[in-house]
């Protein structure tokens, strides 16, 4: 309630080891999470499902500057949907907006803090929770008592897009593009009718953007439920500097 009043100070870390897994899944499995007012992004009945996980840098306040330092490094996991952006809305701040499902962190601090200062972010604290970069690829475990589970090992590999991202994407470079480019994230709010938004800035650099190959996938009952059966479509971004801009409650209705 306070935060809602203060508003929150930007928010960094230098996120680095980001492993991005999509798949496209049958909208009538996921439709019941879309908040009333939003639209998938879809294409014949199938929208995008994407899980990335990546290890923080010192996320804290950015306004501390140098002092930033002394501020943790966890593990997250952020779940999302993809949404359509009516055509009038074209062109403004909130262009490339996705839908949280889950935020996921290996620290109880963080799941805590940011449970209490935002209403887009009802974390979670999972356990056991591992994402490393391998030698050759990434190796991710997370278990969630929600259901909210999976473990995936990658490989570096060729860039090749699955056929199933076809009726979406003209070409892998088109798709890893448009998956990474965020600027506006909303969620439920866990405690009332509402909806919450928050802005960031994630400026991932295309180029800078790693094919993978998923060699080994078991999903959990959460993806399992929502259609994600198959291995999922991979890449990874080695680094990246992320800030939270902003946090509000939207108007109700």
């Amino acid at each position: 309630m306070v935060t809602r009043f203060t508003g929150l100070p930007v928010m960094a870390s230098d996120v680095r080891d980001i492993g991005y897994a999509s798949w496209v899944v049958p909208v009538r499995l996921v439709i019941g999470m879309v908040p009333p007012g939003a639209t998938l992004h879809q294409r014949d009945g199938m929208t995008i499902l994407t899980v990335l996980t990546y290890r923080h840098g010192n996320f804290g306040p950015e306004f501390l500057g140098p002092l930033r330092r002394l501020f943790p490094s966890p593990w997250q996991s952020n779940w999302r949907l993809y949404l359509h952006v009516p055509p009038e809305r074209e062109g403004d701040e909130q262009d490339h907006v996705v839908l949280f499902l889950r935020n996921l962190f290996d620290s109880a601090l963080y799941a805590l803090g940011t449970r209490l200062a935002t209403d887009v972010m009802a974390s979670q604290h999972a356990r056991p929770f591992e994402h490393r970069r391998t030698r050759d690829g990434m190796a991710t475990r997370i278990d969630n008592r929600d259901g909210a589970a999976m473990a995936l090992d990658t490989r570096d590999a060729p860039p090749e897009l699955p056929a199933e991202f076809a009726r979406f994407f003209d070409s892998w470079e088109q798709a890893v593009s448009w998956l990474t480019l965020q600027d506006a994230a909303i969620a439920r709010v866990c405690d009332e009718p509402r909806v919450a938004i928050s802005t960031i800035d994630l400026p991932i650099e295309p180029a800078s953007i790693l094919p993978q190959r998923a060699i080994e996938y078991v999903p959990g009952a959460l993806l399992e439920r929502w259609g994600a059966t198959q291995a999922p479509f991979c890449f990874a971004v080695p680094s990246v500097h992320f800030r939270a801009l902003s946090d509000r409650l939207l108007p109700r209705g």
